[in-house]
């Protein structure tokens, strides 16, 4: 459920249709985004922009999040990205699983939004809550 409002049309579309348990994901700029999700938000310009940190903080500003799935290579290969995201998650339940499988859960999202990061696994899959 949405709680609020940014500039991008596509991202703003894809914010106010998602409803209570449809999933969104964030990615890297390598992570593949499937063929057939109903909005892909390619808002990589070059390494580095935008950071995926900055793009999540936007995100989660309008949507309420209840579950986040991370990949569990993110543990080892990124630590400090892992902790940041962990930092902005502090009462919602995390869900690790392998990379293959999260890739595998990527095609059944509501949306994908793709950053200009170049740390490895930085890509988290949102599950919208809801605000009653």
């Amino acid at each position: 459920m949405r709680k609020g409002s940014i500039l991008h049309p596509t991202l703003n579309q894809l914010l106010t249709e998602t409803g209570h348990t449809d999933t969104i994901v964030v990615t890297d700029a390598g992570l593949p985004i499937p063929v057939g999700i109903p909005h892909r938000i390619d808002l990589a310009l070059k390494e580095g922009v935008p950071r995926f940190l900055d793009v999540l903080d936007t995100v989660v500003g309008d949507l309420l999040v209840e579950g986040i799935i991370l990949a569990e290579e993110i543990k080892t290969s990124s630590p400090e990205m892992n902790e940041a995201i962990l930092k902005r998650f502090p009462n919602v339940p995390v869900e690790y699983v392998p990379h293959i499988t999260f890739k595998e859960k990527t095609a059944h999202v509501r949306g994908a939004i793709r950053s200009g990061e170049f740390t490895s696994y930085a890509n988290i899959i949102l599950v919208a809550g809801v605000a009653y």
